[in-house]
């Protein structure tokens, strides 16, 4: 099983990102070369080289999880699905936020309780760490860390909205072609962390 990791709190949703390199993926460049063209071009727009290799590293491995009709989808659909598409690439890659998704936000949606509050991460933060030493390896600041990035990523990606200092659940609307898509590659499960009930 994939282990669990904390590297989201710097990498956050890379939306912009993810799209410039998978027009490249598309145009018929390969993984390094797109890579050596972050380096080389500053295609990210980042400070320090260091930095690039990240970005990098970190959308090429959600680029790979994606086929040919997500990549087009993602480049030249519409902004909401563009934003669907980075969300579940996000989602094959990063157990934990796909855990959360499941067991939060989906749980909360199924319930009719669309309000995630603080204590709501808190809950899930703590049941993840009576289950993983890992997790319970984690220091406050990085579960801190973790829950504002989950909370911006949603809010970026267009699946809340703010109410307060709490977030509220926006059941996006999903392009037919994609949920179909989706079930016909077997990804039902990351339909059911993303729109509830499939």
């Amino acid at each position: 099983m994939e282990k669990y990791k904390s590297t989201i709190k710097s990498m956050a949703f890379l939306f912009l990102e993810l799209k410039k390199a998978s027009g490249l993926y598309l145009q018929g460049l390969k993984a390094d070369e797109i890579k050596k063209k972050a380096l080389e071009e500053n295609i990210f727009l980042l400070d320090t080289e260091n930095r690039i290799k990240e970005i990098a590293s970190t959308v090429l491995k959600r680029i790979e999880v994606l086929d040919e009709f997500l990549l087009r989808k993602l480049t030249n659909g519409n902004l909401e699905t563009s934003k669907q598409i980075a969300l579940y690439a996000i989602l094959k890659t990063d157990r934990l936020f796909f855990e959360f998704m499941q067991e939060v936000y989906r749980e909360k949606y199924l319930l009719g309780d669309y309000i995630i509050t603080d204590r709501d991460f808190n809950t899930f933060f703590q049941r993840k760490s009576e289950q993983s030493e890992q997790v319970a390896s984690w220091k406050d600041y990085t579960l801190y860390k973790l829950k504002q990035v989950y909370k911006r990523v949603l809010l970026q990606a267009g699946f809340v909205k703010k109410n307060k200092k709490n977030i509220q659940i926006v059941r996006p609307l999903m392009e037919e072609d994609v949920v179909e898509h989706l079930k016909s590659k077997g990804d039902q499960i990351y339909l059911q962390a993303m729109l509830g009930e499939i």
